[in-house]
């Protein structure tokens, strides 16, 4: 009887020596992931309260400024391709450009700085690292944009160069950093990003719809006028068949050529 105690009494202790870790392991790591859970949802109440008006309006600055500033100044800038040299309205497209792309850049500015000041910039996201590459890339496009060469000279064709492929691309990446702001706020806030993403999806396919488009609006009216000038001309007369076949050079056609913002800039 007294062996089958003590065999008992050995039993129960090694069961708590082998067990009792196992369970206090388990419930310190139930407790913790409580406790990580629940530093979570603080960060999340604190960051509502501290920074997500900020985080909103830093996005806001720069969906305002890469988002629809800069893109509708290139359009202007193309737009005025169709216009006379020299004429009034071509230099209000120009003063356009330039005041539409200074306004982009200032909002730029003031979201970079207010990024600087009041948010964690430890560079350890492609969002962070693509908006510190932009705001160099918009202020050396505003540098070379200011010291343009004069027509007629040789490095005006390499300057224009660099300003349509520098702004070009500052263009692209913007938007795209902006989507990739979109879901920086999701992972901060925890909050949806569905509408957002969708009104910015249509305003850049609406930009870049227009973009396209008229630069063909000219030449569908000249379609219809090509058609109503063909339906009210009169078959030739001999004399002038006979008077083309003497003068042959006038049967070539003119020299037309399209005018567009790249030709403008080049000449």
């Amino acid at each position: 009887m007294r062996n089958f105690h003590n065999l008992e009494l050995v039993t129960m202790s090694l069961c708590n020596a082998f067990l009792l870790p196992l369970v206090q392991g388990s419930a310190h790591e139930g407790l913790k992931k409580a406790r990580s859970q629940r530093s979570i949802e603080d960060g999340h109440e604190k960051l509502s309260h501290e920074k997500r008006s900020d985080i909103q309006l830093h996005g806001l600055l720069l969906w305002i400024s890469m988002g629809f500033l800069m893109p509708v100044g290139i359009l202007t800038i193309r737009m005025s391709g169709r216009l006379a040299r020299g004429s009034t309205q071509l230099k209000v497209f120009f003063y356009l450009h330039v005041i539409l792309q200074t306004l982009s850049l200032l909002l730029a500015s003031a979201g970079a700085v207010m990024s600087l000041r009041k948010f964690e910039n430890l560079f350890n996201n492609s969002h962070q690292r693509i908006g510190l590459a932009l705001y160099v890339a918009i202020w050396a496009q505003a540098v070379i944009g200011t010291f343009r060469p004069q027509r007629g000279k040789k490095e005006r064709s390499v300057w224009f160069l660099m300003h349509w492929i520098l702004g070009t691309i500052v263009c692209l990446v913007g938007i795209i950093n902006i989507y990739t702001g979109l879901n920086a706020y999701h992972k901060k806030t925890s909050r949806s990003i569905g509408l957002w993403t969708v009104l910015f999806t249509a305003e850049i396919c609406f930009i870049g719809f227009f973009y396209l488009f008229q630069d063909k609006w000219e030449f569908l009216q000249k379609q219809g006028v090509i058609l109503e000038d063909s339906e009210g001309v009169s078959a030739p007369d001999e004399q002038q068949v006979e008077a083309q076949r003497q003068n042959p050079k006038d049967l070539l056609p003119d020299p037309c050529t399209k005018q567009n913002a790249l030709r403008n800039l080049f000449d």
